[in-house]
């Protein structure tokens, strides 16, 4: 049997992930894979993009200044965890990811892990949150050889409260079908919702000190820019 798309790129995930190299090239090595594979798929997401943009989808969610809502997730063991557990003992970085099948939320984990023990040194926190359920999470945490906790959003409910949830779209849920990557499975649901891989960095008092919200998957908050915030009053 053929290979299917996901499984092509699977090298090339773990390439870019290794890379040694800023997170931004790694992502934007991937990119380019993917577009050199299939210009069709990767025309498919910048039309997903295109649309998102002129939605203004995360543009509402919470901005510096403002109070990050209250969450209780269970993390990947099962284990429930709140936002004000973790403020208990410094500010908090919160990645939202798309899931273990997402290769560009794999190399992000990967360079959220390779920070995070000087996240610690400054009393941070890391955590991830995803829409899949606890056996993928687990799955995305040993891709990355993450040591932080990665939490389950079941059916975006915390996502949907800070207005990250956004909907794939029928001809990208069918190039994503083709390709290899049924989500329902991994979320549970049908819905084919999925959050905008943001990432806040909220202070001990609750408050937004950093954020990073691009509709496109392709890009995230470069890791030079979360410590920066971490040392930051």
């Amino acid at each position: 049997m053929a290979p299917t798309f996901a499984e092509i790129l699977e090298a090339s995930t773990e390439r870019c992930r290794l890379m040694d190299a800023p997170l931004s090239e790694r992502l934007q090595a991937f990119a380019d894979e993917v577009r050199a594979l299939s210009p069709e798929f990767a025309g498919i997401v910048e039309r997903m993009v295109e649309r998102l943009h002129k939605s203004g989808a995360g543009e509402s969610s919470p901005q510096i200044g403002e109070t990050m809502p209250d969450f209780l997730l269970p993390d990947e063991e099962g284990r429930f965890r709140s936002l004000q557990e973790f403020l208990q003992e410094g500010p908090l970085v919160i990645a939202f990811h798309r899931g273990h099948w997402c290769p560009y939320c794999r190399i992000n984990a990967s360079a959220l892990e390779e920070i995070h023990s000087e996240a610690r040194t400054l009393d941070g926190h890391l955590v991830a949150i995803t829409p899949e359920t606890q056996k993928y999470n687990s799955d995305l945490k040993a891709a990355a050889n993450a040591t932080f906790p990665i939490l389950t959003d079941l059916d975006n409910a915390f996502a949907l409260e800070v207005k990250l949830t956004i909907w794939v779209g029928e001809e990208k849920k069918n190039a994503m079908k083709a390709a290899g990557w049924d989500i329902s499975k991994y979320n549970a649901n049908e819905t084919w919702m999925l959050p905008i891989p943001a990432t806040f960095v909220v202070g001990p008092n609750g408050v937004v000190k950093a954020r990073f919200v691009d509709p496109d998957y392709r890009k995230r908050m470069a890791v030079e820019d979360i410590l920066s915030a971490l040392r930051s009053p």
